[in-house]
Protein backbone atom coordinates (compact mmCIF):
# COMPACT_ATOMS: atom_id res chain seq x y z
CA UNK A 1 0.00 0.00 0.00
CA UNK A 2 1.41 3.02 -1.14
CA UNK A 3 1.34 6.41 1.19
CA UNK A 4 -0.38 9.77 -0.02
CA UNK A 5 2.22 11.74 -2.20
CA UNK A 6 5.05 13.98 -1.55
CA UNK A 7 5.12 17.14 -1.02
CA UNK A 8 6.19 17.90 -4.33
CA UNK A 9 3.44 16.46 -6.12
CA UNK A 10 1.32 18.80 -4.48
CA UNK A 11 1.07 22.32 -5.34
CA UNK A 12 -0.83 25.50 -4.51
CA UNK A 13 -1.42 28.85 -6.69
CA UNK A 14 -3.33 31.54 -5.34
CA UNK A 15 -4.94 33.64 -8.37
CA UNK A 16 -4.99 37.38 -8.78
CA UNK A 17 -8.75 37.49 -7.53
CA UNK A 18 -8.19 35.79 -4.58
CA UNK A 19 -9.03 32.24 -5.96
CA UNK A 20 -6.95 29.43 -4.12
CA UNK A 21 -6.14 26.34 -6.42
CA UNK A 22 -4.76 23.20 -4.56
CA UNK A 23 -4.13 20.01 -6.30
CA UNK A 24 -2.13 16.75 -5.80
CA UNK A 25 -0.88 15.04 -9.43
CA UNK A 26 -1.45 11.11 -8.96
CA UNK A 27 -0.41 10.39 -12.54
CA UNK A 28 -1.35 6.21 -11.73
CA UNK A 29 -5.20 6.96 -11.39
CA UNK A 30 -7.11 7.61 -14.63
CA UNK A 31 -9.88 9.69 -12.26
CA UNK A 32 -9.41 13.48 -10.77
CA UNK A 33 -11.73 14.57 -7.81
CA UNK A 34 -12.99 17.82 -8.00
CA UNK A 35 -14.07 20.22 -4.86
CA UNK A 36 -15.30 23.46 -5.16
CA UNK A 37 -14.71 24.86 -1.00
CA UNK A 38 -16.37 27.74 0.33
CA UNK A 39 -15.65 28.83 3.49
CA UNK A 40 -19.00 29.57 4.78
CA UNK A 41 -21.70 27.04 6.33
CA UNK A 42 -24.88 27.23 8.72
CA UNK A 43 -22.43 28.77 11.77
CA UNK A 44 -21.92 32.07 9.34
CA UNK A 45 -26.05 32.89 9.55
CA UNK A 46 -28.00 35.51 11.74
CA UNK A 47 -30.96 33.59 13.22
CA UNK A 48 -33.23 34.95 10.39
CA UNK A 49 -30.75 32.75 7.46
CA UNK A 50 -31.20 29.46 8.97
CA UNK A 51 -30.37 26.69 6.73
CA UNK A 52 -29.85 29.75 4.13
CA UNK A 53 -26.00 28.04 3.26
CA UNK A 54 -27.82 24.57 3.11
CA UNK A 55 -30.29 26.58 0.37
CA UNK A 56 -28.32 27.93 -1.59
CA UNK A 57 -26.21 24.57 -2.31
CA UNK A 58 -29.69 23.33 -3.42
CA UNK A 59 -30.40 26.29 -5.42
CA UNK A 60 -26.95 26.54 -7.37
CA UNK A 61 -28.31 22.77 -9.03
CA UNK A 62 -31.35 24.75 -9.98
CA UNK A 63 -29.58 26.43 -13.18
CA UNK A 64 -27.27 28.86 -14.13
CA UNK A 65 -27.54 31.97 -16.66
CA UNK A 66 -26.59 29.38 -19.10
CA UNK A 67 -27.79 26.12 -18.16
CA UNK A 68 -30.79 24.59 -16.74
CA UNK A 69 -30.83 22.35 -13.98
CA UNK A 70 -31.12 18.92 -16.54
CA UNK A 71 -28.10 20.04 -18.28
CA UNK A 72 -25.99 20.80 -15.55
CA UNK A 73 -26.92 16.94 -14.37
CA UNK A 74 -26.78 15.25 -17.89
CA UNK A 75 -23.02 16.79 -19.18
CA UNK A 76 -20.98 14.84 -16.81
CA UNK A 77 -23.46 11.64 -15.91
CA UNK A 78 -23.08 10.27 -19.64
CA UNK A 79 -18.99 10.01 -19.12
CA UNK A 80 -19.81 8.32 -15.62
CA UNK A 81 -19.15 11.19 -13.30
CA UNK A 82 -20.57 11.96 -10.18
CA UNK A 83 -21.69 15.45 -9.21
CA UNK A 84 -22.97 16.16 -5.79
CA UNK A 85 -22.63 18.54 -2.81
CA UNK A 86 -22.89 19.26 0.73
CA UNK A 87 -23.10 21.98 3.43
CA UNK A 88 -21.70 21.28 7.06
CA UNK A 89 -21.03 24.56 9.98
CA UNK A 90 -18.06 26.14 8.43
CA UNK A 91 -17.77 24.76 5.08
CA UNK A 92 -19.89 24.56 1.65
CA UNK A 93 -18.43 22.14 -0.84
CA UNK A 94 -19.54 20.80 -4.53
CA UNK A 95 -17.82 18.47 -5.87
CA UNK A 96 -17.64 15.60 -9.18
CA UNK A 97 -15.59 12.70 -9.55
CA UNK A 98 -15.08 12.04 -13.18
CA UNK A 99 -12.03 10.31 -15.80
CA UNK A 100 -8.83 12.69 -16.25
CA UNK A 101 -9.87 13.61 -19.96
CA UNK A 102 -13.00 15.61 -18.53
CA UNK A 103 -11.07 18.09 -16.41
CA UNK A 104 -11.73 20.19 -18.04
CA UNK A 105 -15.47 20.10 -18.51
CA UNK A 106 -15.65 19.60 -14.37
CA UNK A 107 -13.82 22.61 -13.82
CA UNK A 108 -15.97 24.44 -16.28
CA UNK A 109 -19.58 23.10 -14.92
CA UNK A 110 -18.86 23.84 -11.38
CA UNK A 111 -17.34 27.49 -11.75
CA UNK A 112 -20.68 28.17 -13.63
CA UNK A 113 -22.65 26.57 -10.83
CA UNK A 114 -20.77 28.98 -8.40
CA UNK A 115 -20.03 32.13 -9.87
CA UNK A 116 -23.41 32.32 -12.02
CA UNK A 117 -26.64 30.62 -10.46
CA UNK A 118 -29.85 31.81 -11.70
CA UNK A 119 -31.88 31.88 -8.59
CA UNK A 120 -35.34 32.46 -10.38
CA UNK A 121 -38.14 33.06 -7.84
CA UNK A 122 -39.73 30.00 -9.42
CA UNK A 123 -37.00 28.17 -8.52
CA UNK A 124 -36.70 29.53 -5.29
CA UNK A 125 -40.21 28.33 -4.00
CA UNK A 126 -40.12 24.86 -5.79
CA UNK A 127 -36.64 24.32 -4.01
CA UNK A 128 -38.29 25.97 -0.99
CA UNK A 129 -40.26 23.04 -0.88
CA UNK A 130 -37.89 20.99 -1.20
CA UNK A 131 -35.84 21.53 1.84
CA UNK A 132 -39.25 21.39 3.53
CA UNK A 133 -39.71 17.85 2.77
CA UNK A 134 -36.00 17.09 4.01
CA UNK A 135 -36.35 18.91 7.41
CA UNK A 136 -39.72 16.94 7.62
CA UNK A 137 -37.48 13.41 7.04
CA UNK A 138 -35.32 14.41 9.18
CA UNK A 139 -37.80 15.19 11.89
CA UNK A 140 -39.41 11.55 11.36
CA UNK A 141 -36.37 9.63 12.15
CA UNK A 142 -35.45 10.24 15.81
CA UNK A 143 -32.41 8.65 15.04
CA UNK A 144 -31.15 11.39 12.92
CA UNK A 145 -33.32 14.45 14.54
CA UNK A 146 -31.28 13.31 17.84
CA UNK A 147 -28.26 15.14 16.48
CA UNK A 148 -29.59 18.59 15.41
CA UNK A 149 -31.01 18.82 18.86
CA UNK A 150 -27.42 17.78 20.38
CA UNK A 151 -25.89 20.47 18.51
CA UNK A 152 -29.11 22.67 19.48
CA UNK A 153 -28.65 21.40 23.35
CA UNK A 154 -24.75 21.68 23.38
CA UNK A 155 -24.69 25.04 21.12
CA UNK A 156 -27.54 26.52 22.73
CA UNK A 157 -28.64 29.99 21.50
CA UNK A 158 -26.05 30.56 19.24
CA UNK A 159 -25.47 29.93 15.45
CA UNK A 160 -23.27 26.61 16.17
CA UNK A 161 -26.37 25.47 17.44
CA UNK A 162 -28.65 25.85 14.36
CA UNK A 163 -29.82 22.84 12.33
CA UNK A 164 -27.44 23.18 8.53
CA UNK A 165 -31.09 22.36 7.61
CA UNK A 166 -32.29 25.52 9.06
CA UNK A 167 -36.19 25.44 10.77
CA UNK A 168 -39.49 25.39 8.82
CA UNK A 169 -40.12 29.30 9.91
CA UNK A 170 -36.68 30.54 8.44
CA UNK A 171 -36.89 28.78 4.96
CA UNK A 172 -40.47 29.64 4.53
CA UNK A 173 -39.11 33.04 4.65
CA UNK A 174 -36.58 32.40 1.90
CA UNK A 175 -37.01 34.64 -1.29
CA UNK A 176 -34.54 35.84 -3.96
CA UNK A 177 -32.91 38.84 -1.74
CA UNK A 178 -32.08 37.19 1.08
CA UNK A 179 -30.54 34.37 -1.00
CA UNK A 180 -28.23 36.60 -3.06
CA UNK A 181 -27.17 38.82 -0.34
CA UNK A 182 -25.88 35.83 1.41
CA UNK A 183 -24.61 34.36 -2.08
CA UNK A 184 -23.35 37.35 -2.77
CA UNK A 185 -21.38 38.28 0.42
CA UNK A 186 -19.59 34.50 0.48
CA UNK A 187 -19.29 33.12 -3.00
CA UNK A 188 -16.30 35.62 -3.43
CA UNK A 189 -12.70 34.63 -4.63
CA UNK A 190 -11.00 35.17 -1.53
CA UNK A 191 -13.61 32.85 0.13
CA UNK A 192 -12.99 29.99 -2.15
CA UNK A 193 -10.80 26.94 -2.79
CA UNK A 194 -10.03 24.19 -5.58
CA UNK A 195 -8.75 21.01 -4.46
CA UNK A 196 -8.59 18.68 -6.91
CA UNK A 197 -6.64 15.46 -6.83
CA UNK A 198 -5.91 12.50 -9.16
CA UNK A 199 -4.14 12.48 -12.86
CA UNK A 200 -3.98 16.58 -12.81
CA UNK A 201 -1.69 18.95 -14.31
CA UNK A 202 -1.31 21.67 -11.99
CA UNK A 203 -0.55 24.36 -14.48
CA UNK A 204 -3.33 23.32 -16.94
CA UNK A 205 -5.78 23.57 -13.93
CA UNK A 206 -4.76 27.27 -13.12
CA UNK A 207 -5.58 28.15 -16.31
CA UNK A 208 -8.91 26.77 -16.53
CA UNK A 209 -9.70 28.38 -12.97
CA UNK A 210 -8.65 31.90 -14.08
CA UNK A 211 -10.59 30.91 -17.50
CA UNK A 212 -13.85 30.02 -16.04
CA UNK A 213 -13.86 31.61 -12.16
CA UNK A 214 -14.65 34.95 -12.98
CA UNK A 215 -17.05 37.11 -10.35
CA UNK A 216 -18.44 40.58 -11.35
CA UNK A 217 -17.50 41.87 -8.05
CA UNK A 218 -16.34 41.54 -4.31
CA UNK A 219 -17.41 42.57 -1.19
CA UNK A 220 -16.17 42.32 2.22
CA UNK A 221 -16.65 38.55 4.17
CA UNK A 222 -17.83 38.72 7.40
CA UNK A 223 -16.68 36.24 9.95
CA UNK A 224 -18.61 34.23 12.00
CA UNK A 225 -19.08 34.16 15.82
CA UNK A 226 -17.09 32.45 18.17
CA UNK A 227 -18.62 29.08 20.06
CA UNK A 228 -19.00 28.17 23.57
CA UNK A 229 -20.32 25.33 24.28
CA UNK A 230 -22.27 24.95 27.48
CA UNK A 231 -21.05 23.50 30.77
CA UNK A 232 -24.45 20.86 31.23
CA UNK A 233 -27.22 20.27 29.40
CA UNK A 234 -29.62 17.74 29.92
CA UNK A 235 -33.09 17.19 27.53
CA UNK A 236 -35.60 14.41 27.27
CA UNK A 237 -38.57 15.12 24.23
CA UNK A 238 -41.10 12.36 24.46
CA UNK A 239 -42.52 11.33 21.05
CA UNK A 240 -44.27 8.41 19.52
CA UNK A 241 -41.11 6.44 18.81
CA UNK A 242 -40.33 2.38 19.42
CA UNK A 243 -36.92 2.77 20.72
CA UNK A 244 -35.51 5.15 23.32
CA UNK A 245 -32.70 7.05 21.31
CA UNK A 246 -29.60 8.79 23.65
CA UNK A 247 -27.59 11.45 22.63
CA UNK A 248 -24.54 13.13 24.99
CA UNK A 249 -21.50 14.25 24.56
CA UNK A 250 -19.13 17.15 25.90
CA UNK A 251 -16.38 19.57 23.78
CA UNK A 252 -13.34 18.40 22.74
CA UNK A 253 -10.55 19.97 20.84
CA UNK A 254 -10.04 21.96 17.84
CA UNK A 255 -8.60 22.10 14.50
CA UNK A 256 -5.85 24.17 15.76
CA UNK A 257 -5.31 21.87 19.19
CA UNK A 258 -2.54 19.08 19.64
CA UNK A 259 -4.42 16.81 21.75
CA UNK A 260 -6.85 16.43 18.61
CA UNK A 261 -5.65 12.98 18.44
CA UNK A 262 -5.59 12.15 21.82
CA UNK A 263 -9.72 12.49 21.05
CA UNK A 264 -9.23 10.35 17.82
CA UNK A 265 -8.13 7.43 20.28
CA UNK A 266 -10.65 7.64 22.59
CA UNK A 267 -13.59 7.93 20.22
CA UNK A 268 -11.71 4.88 18.39
CA UNK A 269 -11.20 3.22 21.44
CA UNK A 270 -14.68 3.53 23.21
CA UNK A 271 -17.21 3.51 19.49
CA UNK A 272 -16.07 2.65 16.48
CA UNK A 273 -16.41 -0.37 14.55
CA UNK A 274 -17.34 -3.75 15.95
CA UNK A 275 -14.61 -4.20 18.64
CA UNK A 276 -14.88 -1.11 20.12
CA UNK A 277 -15.72 -1.35 23.99
CA UNK A 278 -18.80 0.42 24.08
CA UNK A 279 -19.95 -2.26 20.77
CA UNK A 280 -18.81 -5.30 23.11
CA UNK A 281 -19.93 -4.19 26.27
CA UNK A 282 -23.44 -2.98 25.50
CA UNK A 283 -24.73 -5.20 22.41
CA UNK A 284 -22.59 -8.00 22.54
CA UNK A 285 -22.22 -8.78 26.44
CA UNK A 286 -25.74 -7.28 27.55
CA UNK A 287 -28.02 -6.81 24.24
CA UNK A 288 -29.04 -3.13 25.68
CA UNK A 289 -28.75 -1.56 21.76
CA UNK A 290 -28.37 -2.52 18.47
CA UNK A 291 -26.74 0.35 17.58
CA UNK A 292 -24.27 2.25 19.36
CA UNK A 293 -21.18 4.27 18.70
CA UNK A 294 -19.15 7.74 19.01
CA UNK A 295 -18.76 10.90 16.61
CA UNK A 296 -16.06 13.25 16.59
CA UNK A 297 -16.38 16.74 15.11
CA UNK A 298 -13.65 19.33 14.95
CA UNK A 299 -14.25 23.05 14.19
CA UNK A 300 -11.67 26.10 14.04
CA UNK A 301 -12.17 26.88 17.92
CA UNK A 302 -13.92 24.41 19.34
CA UNK A 303 -14.70 20.71 18.97
CA UNK A 304 -17.58 17.89 19.95
CA UNK A 305 -16.92 13.86 20.83
CA UNK A 306 -20.11 12.41 20.96
CA UNK A 307 -22.04 8.96 21.84
CA UNK A 308 -25.33 7.32 20.36
CA UNK A 309 -27.26 4.46 22.12
CA UNK A 310 -30.40 3.49 20.19
CA UNK A 311 -32.38 1.27 22.78
CA UNK A 312 -35.42 -0.38 24.04
CA UNK A 313 -37.30 2.28 26.40
CA UNK A 314 -37.36 -0.83 29.42
CA UNK A 315 -33.35 -0.71 28.58
CA UNK A 316 -32.53 2.99 28.74
CA UNK A 317 -31.33 3.41 32.53
CA UNK A 318 -29.46 0.48 32.30
CA UNK A 319 -27.54 1.49 29.30
CA UNK A 320 -27.13 4.81 30.25
CA UNK A 321 -25.85 3.44 33.96
CA UNK A 322 -23.11 0.65 31.94
CA UNK A 323 -22.66 3.99 29.46
CA UNK A 324 -21.30 6.00 32.27
CA UNK A 325 -19.55 3.18 34.20
CA UNK A 326 -17.16 2.85 31.00
CA UNK A 327 -16.91 6.48 31.11
CA UNK A 328 -15.60 6.24 34.50
CA UNK A 329 -12.99 3.15 34.38
CA UNK A 330 -11.52 5.31 31.16
CA UNK A 331 -10.86 8.08 33.44
CA UNK A 332 -9.65 6.14 36.06
CA UNK A 333 -6.96 4.67 35.10
CA UNK A 334 -4.08 4.92 32.43
CA UNK A 335 -5.05 2.91 29.44
CA UNK A 336 -2.47 0.27 29.14
CA UNK A 337 0.33 -0.01 26.34
CA UNK A 338 -1.05 -2.22 24.30
CA UNK A 339 -4.50 -0.86 24.42
CA UNK A 340 -2.69 2.44 23.27
CA UNK A 341 -0.53 0.12 20.23
CA UNK A 342 -3.52 -1.15 19.05
CA UNK A 343 -5.31 2.25 18.96
CA UNK A 344 -2.49 3.76 17.13
CA UNK A 345 -2.26 1.14 14.77
CA UNK A 346 -5.98 1.64 13.61
CA UNK A 347 -6.09 5.16 13.82
CA UNK A 348 -2.84 4.61 10.87
CA UNK A 349 -4.39 2.01 9.10
CA UNK A 350 -7.62 3.86 8.51
CA UNK A 351 -5.66 6.39 7.59
CA UNK A 352 -3.32 4.50 4.89
CA UNK A 353 -6.82 3.17 4.03
CA UNK A 354 -8.27 6.15 2.94
CA UNK A 355 -5.67 7.65 0.91
CA UNK A 356 -6.65 4.93 -1.66
CA UNK A 357 -9.70 7.39 -2.75
CA UNK A 358 -9.51 10.62 -4.89
CA UNK A 359 -12.10 11.80 -3.07
CA UNK A 360 -10.47 11.85 0.57
CA UNK A 361 -7.62 12.77 -0.69
CA UNK A 362 -9.50 15.94 -2.26
CA UNK A 363 -11.47 16.44 0.84
CA UNK A 364 -7.99 16.22 2.96
CA UNK A 365 -6.69 18.67 0.88
CA UNK A 366 -9.14 21.01 0.94
CA UNK A 367 -9.22 21.14 5.00
CA UNK A 368 -5.35 21.13 5.14
CA UNK A 369 -5.96 24.30 3.09
CA UNK A 370 -8.39 25.94 5.27
CA UNK A 371 -7.68 25.12 8.19
CA UNK A 372 -3.88 25.28 8.54
CA UNK A 373 -3.00 27.20 5.32
CA UNK A 374 -0.48 24.31 3.93
CA UNK A 375 -0.13 21.25 3.05
CA UNK A 376 0.07 18.45 5.93
CA UNK A 377 2.24 15.03 4.07
CA UNK A 378 1.35 12.00 5.56
CA UNK A 379 4.63 11.35 7.42
CA UNK A 380 3.46 14.27 9.75
CA UNK A 381 0.25 12.64 9.85
CA UNK A 382 1.87 9.36 11.50
CA UNK A 383 4.03 10.99 13.73
CA UNK A 384 1.32 12.66 15.69
CA UNK A 385 -0.38 9.32 15.45
CA UNK A 386 2.64 7.69 16.86
CA UNK A 387 3.22 10.61 19.88
CA UNK A 388 -0.19 9.85 21.19
CA UNK A 389 0.85 8.06 24.53
CA UNK A 390 -1.07 6.84 27.36
CA UNK A 391 -0.33 9.56 29.33
CA UNK A 392 -2.08 12.23 26.65
CA UNK A 393 -5.02 9.94 26.15
CA UNK A 394 -5.63 9.93 30.09
CA UNK A 395 -4.91 13.71 30.56
CA UNK A 396 -7.50 14.26 27.70
CA UNK A 397 -9.95 11.69 29.61
CA UNK A 398 -9.87 13.52 32.61
CA UNK A 399 -11.25 16.55 31.78
CA UNK A 400 -13.72 15.47 29.05
CA UNK A 401 -15.32 12.35 31.40
CA UNK A 402 -16.61 15.01 33.57
CA UNK A 403 -20.81 13.71 34.01
CA UNK A 404 -21.25 17.27 35.58
CA UNK A 405 -20.53 19.04 31.84
CA UNK A 406 -22.15 16.68 29.81
CA UNK A 407 -24.64 17.07 27.27
CA UNK A 408 -27.63 14.75 26.69
CA UNK A 409 -30.92 14.27 24.81
CA UNK A 410 -33.17 11.87 24.97
CA UNK A 411 -35.88 10.77 22.53
CA UNK A 412 -38.48 8.16 24.65
CA UNK A 413 -41.60 7.07 23.44
CA UNK A 414 -44.56 8.72 25.23
CA UNK A 415 -46.50 12.39 24.58
CA UNK A 416 -45.16 15.26 23.95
Amino acid sequence: MSLTATVSEVQKTKLQNGLTIVSEKIPTYRSVAIGVWIKAGSRYESHLQKGLAHFIEHMVFKGTKSRTALEIASLLEKYGGQLNAFTGKEETCFYLHTIDSHLDEGVEILADMVCNPSFTENDIKLERQVVLEEISAVYDAPEEYIFDLFQEKIFADQPMGYPILGDRESVKKFNRNSVKEFWKEYYQPSNIILSVTGNVDHNTLTDMAEKYFVFDSETSIKSCEKASPLERNFFVLNRPVAQTHICMGNKSASYYDENRYDFMAISTYLGEGLSSRLFQVLREKYGYAYSVYSFLDFYMDTGVLGFYIGTDPSNKNKAMEVLFAEFEKFRARMPEQEVINMIKDQLIGRFLLSLESTYKRMVRLAKNEMYFGKYIDSEAVIHSIEKISAQSVFNAAQTFFDRDKFTTVVITPGKN
